[in-house]
């Protein structure tokens, strides 16, 4: 061996050293849990994941992920593919199994979100009324400027039916109700002067698309002046039998809660004036600046064993036993306290290692729809961890979104980035609290988050779990913005114990 050479190979392994130190305990990083257990895991092919949706096809479980914008290899084609919706078969959730990949939008050049096809909804033909009844239909984003139907009734095999709507400025969160087909897209028509407003269809009938209408915050609308409220995140419908849409609008900052009357909103004059935009509206909440409404998760009709012994007043509605109704009409007076109706408000943490407000997650009790009122406020102390300094972002992003009975009004899912997944007790939404928690460990996909530029950048590898959901079998579904897989966990110990496992 020449000097040359050994001096060359102490250069490289001391080199390497550095760099694995320079991560520090990082790179070393172990799962750290409480109440909750590793079941499985998929490496989603190293894909930056955003929405991920669970459906029962059969005796078989699918779980549909969308992703950020980027590019990877798809070892089942062999090809390089944009980043779109990877479909794997989590019957069981011990071995899932990756069995498609659709692409997605390409990635513009240059800072920001965009391409991919971060949003997913599925519906069996079924379920909607007017469809194929053999088939099982997927709605999803094409990065910021379309919404399409796919079928995948045979999910290895997924097929383009249509496109709903395309050139558009910006998608996001969609909602699809299977038992109507009535679609609450997430759109940016380019006519409009924000990039992020409500465009509702009748997908009832997936091959046909039907326009009903263009909705948004009085300002928004084309034609109109001033300032411009801040943009639509997401829905949540509660269908003909609820009569209501929770809108949130802004991610971390200014945020809206938006209770909409669903008749009103689906049946009333779909021009969009001042007056028309606000007459489908029950109540608009306003958030503080530093405040925002990312997700909007409506907890309703539970019931607070806390006020359980009060009484009402003698020859009160509630006495006389009047149902409490979204009229609201009685007084406070005439209710007791026992039974209640509450948002769980969700703001999303966009900066890097504590360089802005932190999001947390907001109960909002909307029990007299009217006049909503903030009453309780949760978040993952800083100090339990020293997330501040793991790098990446940390605070809260989002809720879990199916209403499963296991899990509904009793324990609510919070995506918190670099803190991971967190359980929490809601049964009284006055003090959530959390019961189990999942921070995985990073794997040698997992990407680095930066503050900083040029000499002055600061690079650090940390989890970043970013979206959360559950599936009627009480399995917890994690996925991760930093291409660090899909994890598949379960509650245990006595957090399982506050859920209505059956």
């Amino acid at each position: 061996m020449t000097a040359f050479t050994s001096n060359f190979r102490t250069f490289c392994v001391s080199s390497v050293v550095l760099i694995l130190l320079s991560l520090g305990a990082a790179a070393q990083q172990k799962p750290e849990k409480r109440n909750m257990d590793l079941v499985g895991y998929n490496n989603l092919q190293a894909r930056s994941a955003y929405q991920p949706t669970i459906h029962k096809q059969g005796d078989r479980w699918i779980a549909y992920i969308g992703h950020h914008g980027g590019s990877q290899l798809n070892p089942l084609t062999g090809k390089q593919e944009d980043n779109g919706t990877s479909i794997v078969d989590v019957t069981d959730p011990k071995q899932p199994r990756y069995v498609a990949h659709i692409p997605g939008e390409p990635a513009r050049p240059g800072g920001g979100e965009s391409g991919g096809a971060q949003m997913v909804r599925v519906c069996d033909g079924s379920q909607l009324p007017r469809a194929d009844k053999s088939k099982v239909y997927l709605l999803r984003s094409y990065g910021g400027s379309a919404h399409e139907i796919w079928d995948v009734t045979d999910p290895a095999k997924p097929a383009r039916v249509t496109v709903v709507v395309s050139g558009l400025r910006d998608t996001h969160k969609s909602w699809w109700e299977c038992d109507t087909g009535i679609a609450f897209l997430v759109s940016g028509p380019p006519d409009w002067r924000t990039r992020r407003m409500t465009q509702i269809y009748d997908l009832s009938d997936p091959t046909e698309p039907v326009f009903i209408r263009n909705f948004g915050l009085p300002g928004q609308q084309p034609g109109s002046t001033g300032p411009v409220p801040t943009e639509l995140h997401g829905a949540m419908s509660t269908g003909p039998k609820g009569n209501r849409v929770y809108f949130g609008y802004g991610t971390g900052t200014s945020g809206i809660v938006q209770i909409v009357d669903r008749d009103k909103l689906l049946k009333g004059p779909k021009e969009p004036t001042d007056a028309n935009l606000v007459s489908p509206e029950v109540a608009r909440l306003d958030l503080p600046p530093d405040a925002g409404a990312h997700t909007t998760f409506p907890l309703l009709g539970m019931v607070l064993p806390e006020f359980a012994k009060q009484k009402v007043r003698p020859g009160s509605a509630a006495a006389a036993g009047v149902e409490h109704d979204h009229d609201a009409s009685a007084p406070p007076p005439e209710r007791t306290q026992a039974r209640r109706d509450f948002v769980a408000a969700v703001g999303e943490t966009t900066a890097n290692e504590c360089l802005e407000n932190r999001q947390m997650v907001r109960m909002i009790d909307i029990t007299t729809e009217s006049k909503p009122v903030g009453v309780a406020s949760w978040t993952v102390p800083e100090s339990s961890g020293n997330f501040c300094g793991r790098g990446g972002r940390f605070g809260t992003h989002s809720s879990n979104e199916n209403f499963t009975p296991i899990y509904y009004n009793r324990v609510l899912f919070i995506a918190h980035f670099n803190a991971g997944v967190r359980a929490l007790d809601v049964r009284d939404p006055f003090q959530p609290k959390e019961i189990g928690y999942y921070i995985p460990a990073i794997t040698d996909k997992t990407d680095k988050r930066c503050i900083g530029t040029g000499a002055d950048q600061r690079c650090k590898i940390a989890i970043q779990t970013n979206n959360v959901e559950v599936d009627d079998r009480g399995y917890i579904y994690i996925v991760d913005r930093a291409n660090t897989v899909i994890h598949i966990l379960e509650l245990t110990g006595p957090a399982r114990q506050v859920a209505n496992f059956p």
